[in-house]
C-alpha cells in the first residue's frame, strides 16, 4: 500500500521513551513519512527531547500544548496537523510495537479503520486489565462495534476518515464506534505489548468511570445527536399523556361518582407529570435548535497550542 504515512504520538512527560519511539519508528517509515509527537503539556523536559530529534530529522514535527488537555484533544490536533493518506495513532509508552505497523496498513487496504487488540496484554490484571475487560465488553454490548480491545492506542485511519471528526471528553477510545457509525469499515489485528520500562502509567481503575460517562454518551449521541427532540419529545409526550389520562379518570369520579379530589395524591400526580412532560418536550425543542446552530457555527478548538515545530 503506497501511501503517505502520519504517525501521531501524544505523550506526557515521557522523556526517556519519547527517543526509542522515534528509533523503532524509523525502522518502518520511509523518508516521505512524517512522525507528529503532540506534547500535552509535559513539564519533565520531553518536548527539549523531541526539539533535539527534530533538528536532525526534519520528519519529525511536534505541536506542544500549552497545558494538558488530555488524549482526546492531542489526538485531534494531531488529525488536523497530519498531511498522510494513512494515519498511524500509538502511545508514547513503547507498550506498543510500531513494528505491528506495517500489517494494520495492509488490513487498512480492506477497511476503513484498523484497530489493535492487545490479546497477550502485559499489564497488572486489578489495575489495568480488569478496568479494561470490563470496558470492553460494555462498549461492545452499547456501540454494536464487535472488537475486543477499544483501548489499544495502536490504531490505523485512512486519512477521509477522521476529516472534521468531532470528539471531545474522553471520547478518543471510541473513535472506531464513531467510524462504524458514520458507516465506515472497521476491522482489527491483533498486536504485540510489552511492559513499560520508563515512567509511570496515567491511567487507573478510575478511567473505568469515565469510559463508562463517556461510553453513555457516546450511545446517546449515535441514537439522538442530531434529533434530540426524538428522545426528549418523545419521553415527555408519553408522561403528558400518563397525566392527562389520569386528569380524565380523576374528572370522572368528580362529576359522575360525586368523589372529592383535593386529597387525593393522584391529583397531584397528574399534574406534575403533566407539567414535567410538558418541560421535557421544550427541552427536546431548545436541544433542536442548538444543534442546528452547533452544526452551523465555526470549529471550535478543545486546546491551545503553544507553539510547533515542522
Amino acid at each position: 500500500m503506497s501511501l503517505m504515512i502520519s504517525v501521531i504520538v501524544p505523550v506526557y512527560n515521557e522523556k526517556d521513551n519519547i527517543p526509542l519511539v522515534y528509533e523503532k519508528l524509523c525502522d518502518v517509515i520511509g523518508k516521505e513519512d512524517e512522525i507528529i509527537f503532540v506534547d500535552d503539556g509535559s513539564d519533565d523536559g520531553g518536548y527539549e527531547e523531541i526539539k533535539k530529534i527534530h533538528e536532525k530529522d526534519a520528519r519529525v514535527k511536534c505541536i506542544r500544548f500549552a497545558r494538558n488537555f488530555g488524549k482526546t484533544a492531542a489526538l485531534m490536533a494531531g488529525f488536523e496537523e497530519a498531511r498522510g493518506d494513512a494515519i498511524i495513532t500509538m502511545d508514547g509508552d513503547l507498550q506498543n510495537d510500531p513494528s505491528d505497523i506495517p500489517e494494520m496498513l495492509k488490513k487498512l487496504e480492506e477497511y476503513d479503520a484498523v484497530s489493535g487488540w492487545r490479546h497477550d496484554r502485559k499489564d497488572p490484571f486489578f489495575s489495568k486489565k480488569l478496568p479494561s475487560l470490563i470496558s470492553n465488553k460494555l462498549s461492545r454490548w452499547l456501540t454494536g462495534l464487535d472488537i475486543h480491545d477499544f483501548n489499544c492506542g495502536l490504531k490505523a485511519y485512512r486519512a477521509e476518515c477522521i476529516r472534521n471528526l468531532e470528539l471531545y471528553g474522553e471520547m478518543h477510545r471510541y473513535i472506531p464506534a464513531v467510524l462504524a457509525w458514520k458507516g465506515y469499515r472497521v476491522g482489527e489485528v491483533k498486536v504485540k505489548h510489552y511492559p513499560r520500562k520508563h515512567g509511570r502509567s496515567k491511567y487507573g481503575f478510575t478511567r473505568l468511570f469515565r469510559g463508562f460517562f463517556d461510553l453513555i454518551n457516546f450511545k446517546f449521541w449515535a441514537g439522538y445527536s442530531t434529533r434530540p427532540l426524538h428522545f426528549f419529545g418523545g419521553v415527555g409526550s408519553i408522561m403528558f399523556l400518563l397525566g392527562f389520562l389520569m386528569g380524565i379518570y380523576l374528572l370522572i369520579l368528580k362529576y359522575f361518582y360525586g368523589e372529592m379530589l383535593s386529597n387525593r395524591p393522584l391529583l397531584w400526580l397528574a399534574i406534575l407529570l403533566m407539567i414535567m412532560g410538558f418541560q421535557l418536550f421544550m427541552t427536546g425543542f431548545l436541544a433542536e435548535i442548538m444543534i442546528r446552530n452547533y452544526y452551523s457555527a465555526p470549529d471550535k478548538k478543545l486546546y491551545v497550542i503553544r507553539e510547533k515545530l515542522g
